[in-house]
């Protein structure tokens, strides 16, 4: 994923996810490659030791977030949905 797209889905400012992706490389969790369609962008992924640390902590994040999510309907989750589309317009 590219910096620009990792930075507008976790709303991270360019400047602080430099330094959480710099962390995180560090430790081994994710590496950087030269995108091949644009040499001034980098590609972001995990690496092996990245895709293991999601696969044991991503099932308990679901979890936790439909437990969060089951005591509202249908309905109130659409509501819920598109405020936050029109404030994430409102951010743009």
């Amino acid at each position: 994923m590219s910096f620009r797209d990792l930075g507008e889905k976790t709303l991270i400012t360019k400047g602080t996810l430099t330094g959480v992706i710099e962390r995180l490389k560090e430790k081994n969790i994710v590496q950087c490659q030269a995108d091949p369609k644009d040499g001034r962008s980098q590609i972001v992924s995990l690496t092996e030791a990245g895709e293991a640390l999601f696969a044991k902590v991503f099932p308990a994040h679901i979890a936790h977030m439909a437990q969060a999510f089951a005591q509202f309907d249908e309905a109130e989750i659409e509501a819920m949905r598109q405020m936050l589309a029109k404030l994430d317009s409102a951010f743009r």
